[in-house]
C-alpha cells in the first residue's frame, strides 16, 4: 500500500472549493412561463441566463413533458419588415461573465403542442441542456413576470440545487432539481 505525502493531500483539498465553485457557472434568474388559456397548442417560456465562468456555453436544447416539441425560438425581421419568430438550432451562446435574456419579443423557449392549458400558480417541468454545464432541471411556475420571480436565483452546478448558494430554493416559484 502506498501513502500520500502530507503536501500531496493538502494539494488535494485545496483543490476542492476551486473545482467546486467552477462547476457553478449557469445561474437561472426569474423563470416564468406564461399563462395559455385552456385550448392553447402552444406556449412559452422566459428567463434570463447567467455565465459566471471563465469561458462561453451554449444552451443546446430545452425539454419539457408538458408539450410535444420544445424549441429553442428568436424573433426576426424579413424583407418586408414582418417580425416572424424562427427556431434556432444552434441554441443560444451565453459568453463568459455574460447574461443572455429569454424575452417576449426576442429569444424565448416555445413549448409547442401543449397537452392542456397552462394555469397560472402550477409548475412546469423544464431541463436546460448547456454544451458544458449539462444539464438543468428547473421547475418553473407559471404566471406574469413579477409574481412568478420572487427570490428566484438559481445556480447549477454538481449535485447543486437551486438557490443562493444554499442548496435550497428561496422564495416560491422556481425550483431546480438535479
Amino acid at each position: 500500500m502506498r501513502f500520500l505525502s502530507r503536501a500531496a493531500i493538502v494539494a488535494a483539498f485545496l483543490t476542492l472549493p476551486a473545482l467546486a465553485g467552477a462547476a457553478e457557472t449557469i445561474r437561472i434568474v426569474e423563470p416564468f412561463v406564461r399563462v395559455s388559456g385552456p385550448t392553447a397548442k402552444s406556449g412559452a417560456a422566459f428567463m434570463t441566463i447567467e455565465n459566471l465562468g471563465a469561458a462561453p456555453d451554449r444552451l443546446i436544447e430545452v425539454r419539457s413533458d408538458a408539450a410535444q416539441r420544445v424549441e429553442l425560438h428568436t424573433h426576426r425581421q424579413d424583407a418586408a419588415g414582418v417580425m416572424q419568430m424562427i427556431h434556432v438550432p444552434e441554441g443560444f451562446e451565453i459568453g463568459a461573465g455574460a447574461a443572455r435574456a429569454l424575452a417576449r419579443g426576442g429569444d424565448h423557449v416555445m413549448l409547442m403542442g401543449l397537452a392542456r392549458g397552462l394555469t397560472e400558480g402550477e409548475e412546469v417541468e423544464i431541463v436546460l441542456v448547456f454544451e458544458k454545464a449539462g444539464e438543468i432541471a428547473l421547475k418553473v411556475p407559471v404566471g406574469a413576470p413579477a409574481a412568478a420571480a420572487e427570490g428566484q436565483h438559481m445556480h447549477h452546478g454538481a449535485g447543486h440545487d437551486a438557490g443562493h448558494g444554499s442548496g435550497h430554493s428561496s422564495g416560491h416559484g422556481a425550483q431546480q432539481s438535479n
